[in-house]
């Protein structure tokens, strides 16, 4: 984000790893000049200049390079030329837009007619929409263009692409990782495709930033949707497609076209020319089964916030639970276990079997581990105060919070928060205490998700003849902060594939009481869950960053006051 020179340095790149391999078309992702999302930075005036000028200085960079024959479309931040200030617009009037650049100019500017404004979408505070229909002539083909939204979207750019006559509609998109959103994707580019009555090429962005990450997964289809090509998911590359296109029509249309849309039409070259195969790299890669799907998002987000923001190693404490377990193990895969640092920091309370546990994760990952016991820390605060049930349960975890932080300052690292979305969902967790840390790597994965994930990476450990990562004890063993005697997680909530179930229907469905308990809950149980989450607000928001891997992860997905009198009733 807002790396306008290393990102054109890629641009650059792969430009000429394109025209390498044959490409008459080269096309770059949703905002991919300057990051995405770019959030407030749309609203500064000096950030939306730099986009601008970064991207006449690299049309003019293409050309000097040599590549200025090759038509490429980047995505980038521009603002309206035209628009008029008023209340209710954004300030300045920025478009989230892309342009064509050839032999070193900028030849066709659009920005996105669909705005989203749902999720974590906020493009109506950010943006004004485009109003035009961009239609590129490149050999003899006219190609119409669009930015993610007015795909996903009814009405605009699809309708209007047919009313052109294009050959084929190209969209280019900064789509964030859900789960299961692979299988609608791939069902709307098929629709839209049909829509459209033309080849459809949707161009995804892969990477993460912050909260997001994007899963690559671009699709192309023909008019009928049947699939073409589809590149890897969470792999960054280029993907090569030789499409078999018709001619422009003689008389393609022009001025207003559907929803108001203007043809915007730039002839860059009017007949095939002949030259070299290309060396087509296009194909159908294989899916990525479900647990698989999620852990490489886990790993691709937390990779992108711990390099990108300048960062070379994490910490984590490491308690022998599985929670813990999980983060290290991702961690390892993200960074290197080199870079991974664990402390065991046991109490009183800690048994033996889960510092072992802890010392068997880093035997069998290679992390950096030490001991260090919290038990003069927490006798000294004992004999200063009079603390006792929950007050001396939640002073063990800030000890250990406090102990973490101190470490980080000391070397450097970066403190991983453990906690999950179960816990998140209903204040499972001591503010200060297990809550610490810079960024949160499983806080949108629920409890039963963490233990299929755990199992997935110690099944893949061993399909490769590779030691499994996670011990086996820490799966199987009942979850427990251990920061009492005999304690276990469900002395305080219910079975978790229960609670769980619960909590997607609240937290990621939005039902309400009644219709869960319609559902088969029982009605105490979902009362009880209900209140837990309404409460838990505050410590939500004082949580760190996390990858977000569901439909609805707490922060900008879901915003709900702390304040808040009303209460779903018994």
């Amino acid at each position: 984000m807002g790396a306008l020179a290393a990102n054109a340095d890629s641009i650059v790149h792969w430009t000429r790893h394109s025209a390498e391999q044959g490409a008459h078309l080269v096309a770059f992702p949703e905002m991919a000049l300057t990051g995405y999302p770019v959030e407030d930075l749309a609203l500064r005036a000096s950030f939306v200049e730099a986009s601008r000028t970064a991207l006449r200085e690299l049309a003019a960079r293409l050309d000097a390079e040599g590549l200025g024959e090759l038509p490429v479309v980047v995505g980038y931040l521009d603002r309206a030329e035209k628009a008029v200030p008023r209340f209710g617009r954004p300030a300045g009037a920025p478009e989230n837009a892309a342009a064509v650049l050839h032999r070193g100019q900028v030849v066709l500017r659009f920005a996105k007619h669909h705005l989203p404004n749902y999720g974590v979408f906020d493009e109506f505070r950010y943006f004004v929409p485009g109003d035009t229909q961009p239609v590129l002539r490149v050999r003899g083909v006219d190609v119409a263009l669009a930015i993610c939204e007015d795909l996903w979207q009814d009405g605009g750019r699809v309708p209007a692409t047919r009313s052109a006559r294009a050959g084929l509609l190209l969209s280019v998109n900064a789509s964030p990782y859900e789960r299961n959103k692979d299988d609608q994707r791939l069902e709307l580019v098929r629709k839209r495709a049909q829509e459209a009555g033309c080849t459809l090429a949707y161009l995804a962005m892969m990477g993460g930033q912050d909260e997001l990450v994007f899963d690559g997964d671009t699709i192309v289809v023909d008019r009928d949707g049947e699939v073409i090509a589809r590149a890897p998911q969470f792999s960054e590359g280029c993907v090569l497609v030789d499409l078999d296109l018709p001619a422009a029509a003689p008389d393609a249309p022009q001025g207003v076209v559907d929803d108001g849309l203007r043809i915007d039409r730039v002839i860059l070259s009017e007949a095939p020319e002949q030259d070299d195969e290309p060396v087509v790299t296009g194909g159908y890669a294989d899916r990525l089964e479900d647990e698989e799907e999620i852990y490489d998002a886990l790993v691709v987000g937390l990779r992108a916030y711990v390099r990108k923001n300048g960062f070379r190693s994490v910490l984590v404490g490491l308690s022998g639970g599985i929670d813990s377990a999980l983060v290290a193990a991702v961690a390892c895969d993200a960074i290197g276990a080199q870079n991974v640092y664990g402390i065991s920091m046991p109490s009183k309370y800690s048994s033996e079997h889960s510092r072992d546990d802890a010392a068997e994760l880093a035997r069998r990952t290679g992390l950096n581990f030490r001991t260090v016991s919290i038990e003069p820390m927490f006798d000294a605060y004992m004999g200063a105060l009079e603390l006792t049930g929950l007050a001396e349960e939640n002073l063990q975890s800030r000890l250990r919070g406090t102990l973490l932080m101190a470490v980080s300052n000391q070397e450097g690292h970066i403190v991983l928060a453990p906690g999950n979305k179960s816990e998140l969902a209903v204040g499972y967790s001591t503010l200060y205490g297990d809550s610490v840390g810079a960024y949160g790597p499983i806080k949108d994965v629920y409890k039963t998700d963490v233990f299929r994930l755990a199992e997935y990476r110690n099944r893949a450990a061993r399909e490769r003849d590779e030691t499994p990562p996670i011990p086996e004890t820490s799966i199987t063993k009942p979850p427990s902060a251990e920061l009492r005697p005999g304690q276990v997680d469900t002395d305080s909530l219910p079975d978790y594939p229960v609670l769980d179930a619960i909590l997607a229907r609240y937290v990621d469905g939005d039902q309400g009481l009644e219709e869960i308990v319609a559902a088969g809950f029982d009605r105490e149980l979902v009362a009880r869950t209900l209140r837990m989450v309404d409460t838990a607000e505050y410590k939500r928001r004082q949580y760190p960053p996390g990858t977000k891997i569901s439909a609805k992860g707490f922060g900008k997905d879901r915003r709900l006051p702390i304040t808040n009198g009303w209460r779903e009733q018994a």
